[in-house]
């Protein structure tokens, strides 16, 4: 991690890992947390392998969608990883999308409680970090992260 250029978060979610793996790489449960509520995301394309796109639309009101994210993975680990970067889109042509361009880690660790969840978001230069940063990273990730903990802990839990 480079604190110039780097944003980060760590958090425990006590679901199995194979739990919070399926959340992120299934496109129905995906969609119930990728976004901050009240926004609704719809996932409308998702290829979890190397080169696979990640297209995300996000609603207000749960019938108008505009476009989200139109990304794509770089590595797809199974359990372990999942890399990917909006800076190509779905078809890998080299984009500026707004309102940064990043490459976000995902890791799933193994811990005695459930999984040791991180995010690592690169950014290419300070501005772009800071602006992710302004525009609330630590809210937005975090958020989403803390969703993402309650589905899959209610799911673990059943």
């Amino acid at each position: 991690m480079n604190p110039d250029l780097d944003l980060s978060l760590q958090r425990l979610i006590r679901a199995p890992r194979s739990t919070v793996w399926s959340a992120w790489t299934d496109a129905a449960r995906l969609a119930q947390w990728f976004l901050p509520s009240p926004t609704i995301a719809r996932v409308d394309r998702l290829e979890v392998r190397p080169g696979g796109a990640l297209v995300t639309s996000m609603s207000d009101d749960g019938t108008v969608f505009v476009p989200h994210m139109d990304a794509c993975f770089l590595v797809v680990e199974p359990g372990e990883r999942l890399v990917f970067t909006n800076a190509l889109d779905s078809t890998w042509r080299p984009t500026d999308p707004a309102p940064v361009p990043m490459t976000a880690e995902i890791t799933f660790g193994e811990h005695p409680e459930g999984t040791q969840y991180g995010v690592l978001v690169r950014h290419g230069d300070p501005s772009a970090r800071a602006r992710h940063a302004e525009l609330g990273f630590t809210e937005g990730w975090g958020g989403v992260t803390a969703q993402l903990a309650r589905l899959v802990e209610t799911i673990a839990g059943e």
